[in-house]
Parts: structure tokens; C-alpha cells; sequence
């Protein structure tokens, strides 16, 4: 079992506390990004870089993916390739997706990238709150501990 996380967008205070649950729990984590990232020394928090072009790094998180890994990621497109090969995505506000909400979300993002090219200012996503850091934290939490579960039944 693996995490990979979408870095290019991920914000700094996702990643450290996803470098800190690797740590606490041996799980490797990768990072994947076109552009690098820092990242604190650990046996268990990896950064590859991949090179720039569109879906470049969520193409090559697919490929490594296995069923069972978790996928942190913003973007909806790979958070439903993720699924289909049987892992989980988590969003970096703490949104679990699932293959019952998924489409969705995947139908909404269209619909939006849609308004926006017909000249409809919709905004974007609200600054990263404590909140969220909250509620990604305690996923990331529940996720990593049925892990733990799952591998003490298997021994």
C-alpha cells in the first residue's frame, strides 16, 4: 500500500502533514510534480518529477497506482481513473471520493469549465481554511488506521 499525491497544486500544509503520517506510520509516500518540491528528509516521503505538459504527472500516477493506494488530488479527472483501478482518492480539503459521488463531481467540473469558456466568471475555490485542514487530516486519520487494522489481521 502506497499514497501518491498529486503535488503540483497541493499546498505546503498538506504535504506536511502527509510527510509526518508517513513517517508515523512507514507508509511511502510519493510526491509527483513537474516542477520540484521540498520536502524534509525521510526514508518514507519521496519526490519524483516528471516532465511538464498537460496530465503528464496524473498519467504517470495512474500507471503506479495499485488497488488499495491513496491518491491525494484535487483534480477530479484523476481522482476518477484512481477509482476505476480500485484506490481512493482523497481531496487535499479532506473530500473522500468514492465511485457513488465521482461522477458527479466529474459532471459539475464540466459543467463549470463550460460556463467559464463562454465568458462566465464563476470564481474559483476559496483559500485552503483551517477547517479543511481539519477535515483532510482526520480522512487521512480514519484511512491510515484501517490500514493498520487491515495489515495486524493479515499477520
Amino acid at each position: 500500500m502506497s499514497i501518491w499525491v498529486d503535488a503540483d497544486a497541493c499546498p505546503a500544509v498538506i504535504r506536511e502533514i502527509l510527510c509526518k503520517a508517513a513517517d508515523r506510520t512507514k507508509i511511502t509516500t510519493t510526491f509527483v510534480a513537474n516542477h520540484p518540491i521540498r520536502l524534509p528528509p525521510s526514508p518514507y516521503s519521496q519526490f519524483r518529477q516528471i516532465s511538464a505538459g498537460f496530465d503528464v504527472a496524473d498519467n504517470w500516477i495512474v500507471q503506479q497506482v495499485v488497488a488499495g493506494d491513496l491518491v491525494i488530488t484535487a483534480d477530479i479527472p484523476l481522482a476518477a481513473e484512481v477509482i476505476d483501478k480500485q484506490a481512493l482518492a482523497l481531496s487535499p480539503r479532506g473530500e473522500l471520493y468514492t465511485s457513488a459521488n465521482v461522477r458527479q463531481r466529474l459532471n459539475m467540473r464540466d459543467f463549470m469549465d463550460t460556463l467559464r469558456s463562454s465568458g462566465i466568471q464563476s470564481g474559483g475555490p476559496a483559500p485552503l481554511g483551517v477547517q479543511d485542514r481539519r477535515e483532510f487530516a482526520a480522512q487521512l486519520d480514519r484511512y491510515l488506521a484501517r490500514q493498520q487494522r487491515q495489515n495486524s489481521s493479515k499477520n
